[in-house]
């Protein structure tokens, strides 16, 4: 159950640590690749310095018999050809003896050579020696130059020490502190995990831990809290979604069946004319809540159905004229044209619906309305009986819902028409709302224009 987590754990651990090494290694490679060669060159440029300002006194025949060196030189000497200290500085406890034991082959040319002493203090000192002879009014003198590169290597042994032994323990604790970082943030996600696992189809009304963290852990199980929400209420609709559709379908069948039954048991005093028609009819109903049904089934598993360019006027009209002999007439109200980019059967479906809801409870008449306005198609119908409080205008579109004005003048309605229009006209980006109207009932349907090219 924790893999999930630790896997992403070891999987940031291990870029942080690669990122840190490719930093390390950058900035190692950039260090001992410049560091020392500016470290020397100081240390070279003030030897030099120092050398070639002896050199000129001594050109210049100003050369005092003791030096004094700056800052930092530790040995200046000035040796005839034939090996006479000409000019030196004070006598120090600095071994020098094979400090001069070189000359440059190449008069004003500087020569460079590293050499190690004992100071009596500090043995061993490592120190870089340069050289230059210049031609002066008693003769060709070579002038020596010294100074310590102690620091030098010391800083280097420190830069050396960073890099081959700091830089992999940078590394463990780069990995280390990532490692518990990453385990401390994931935490929460663990135990967001645990909850999911425990949460089964039976019972969903269970909710994952939010941390207060204020992070997309956080959003992430205020997410997944709302998913469960949205679940369980699918899960509690589909209950009783099929809870009532059983009993929808139960009470036709019962009766179909009361009804073979009693005929069966009877024949020769069963009218089975009028059997025949009860039966039919009670299987006209089946059909009508099966194939409701179905494609409600169909629009809330989102299937599109085959769409083409419907004309509404037209449908209504066709509507209109299967009617012509109902209980009571419809009146039409048209625009030249609303063309609509939708099913040909579930918008046929929409307007025999909000028909035969209107017919069920119109007093003297039906009024139909099709008009185009702002690119949308508007569809009202209109009918003049009880009409619909206000606040039952929404629950009128939950599936099996029908009141009890509805249940008093058809008994036989399946409580689906009008849930089923209005899933058919969002499928087909619109809406279906009840208006307010007096009296009657009023039902107006927006679709999208079509605007073809």
């Amino acid at each position: 159950m924790a893999r999930f987590p630790r896997s992403i754990r070891g999987r940031l651990t291990t870029i942080a640590i690669l990122v840190v090494a490719v930093v390390l290694a950058a900035g190692s490679s950039l260090t001992l690749s410049t560091v020392p060669d500016n470290l020397y060159g100081v240390v070279h440029s003030r030897v030099e310095l120092a050398v070639r300002r002896v050199a000129a006194e001594a050109r210049a025949g100003d050369l005092p018999t003791v030096l004094t060196p700056p800052a930092r030189i530790h040995f200046l000497r000035v040796v005839s050809s034939d090996g006479r200290i000409v000019a030196s500085t004070p006598a120090t406890t600095l071994q020098d003896a094979h400090m001069t034991e070189f000359r440059p082959g190449t008069p004003d040319t500087i020569m460079t050579v590293e050499r190690t002493a004992a100071n009596g203090l500090e043995p061993e000192i490592h120190y870089l020696v340069q050289a230059v002879t210049v031609e002066t009014p008693d003769g060709p003198v070579t002038v020596y130059g010294a100074s310590s590169l102690s620091d030098v290597d010391r800083a280097l042994a420190w830069i050396n020490l960073f890099v081959f032994v700091g830089s992999p323990i940078v590394l463990v604790i780069v990995g280390a502190i990532t490692w518990a970082a990453v385990g401390s943030a994931l935490r929460p996600v663990e135990r967001i995990s645990a909850e999911l696992a425990e949460i089964t189809g039976r019972d969903i009304s269970r909710r994952v831990p939010v941390p207060d963290t204020g992070d997309e852990i956080n959003a992430l199980a205020r997410t997944t809290n709302h998913t469960l929400d949205r679940l369980e209420r699918s899960a509690e609709t589909q209950r009783r979604f099929v809870a009532d559709a059983s009993h929808e379908l139960r009470s036709p069948v019962s009766a179909l069946r009361t009804q073979l039954e009693v005929a069966n048991a009877y024949p020769d005093e069963t009218d089975w004319k009028a059997t025949g028609a009860r039966a039919l009819a009670a299987a006209d109903r089946l059909a009508t809540i099966i194939d409701e049904l179905l494609m409600l089934a169909r629009l809330d598993a989102g299937a599109v159905a085959p769409r083409r360019v419907v004309d509404i006027c037209r449908v209504v009209k066709d509507q209109a004229r299967d009617r012509e002999c109902g209980r009571v007439p419809i009146f039409l109200g048209l625009c030249m044209t609303a063309p609509v980019c939708g099913s040909p059967v579930q918008l046929d479906r929409l307007l025999t619906n909000l028909l035969d809801n209107a017919t069920r409870h119109a007093a003297t008449r039906i009024e139909v309305e099709v008009s185009v306005h702002q690119g949308q198609v508007v569809v009202t119908v209109t009918d003049d009986g009880d009409g619909i409080a206000p606040e039952d205008r929404e629950r009128v579109f939950e599936r099996f819902t029908r009141l009890e004005s509805g249940r008093a003048k058809d008994k036989g309605g399946s409580g689906l028409g009008l849930p089923l229009s209005r899933e058919i006209v969002v499928a087909h980006g619109g809406s279906l709302t009840v208006a307010d109207h007096h009296p009657g009932a009023r039902f107006v349907a927006v679709l999208p224009l079509y605007e073809g090219v």
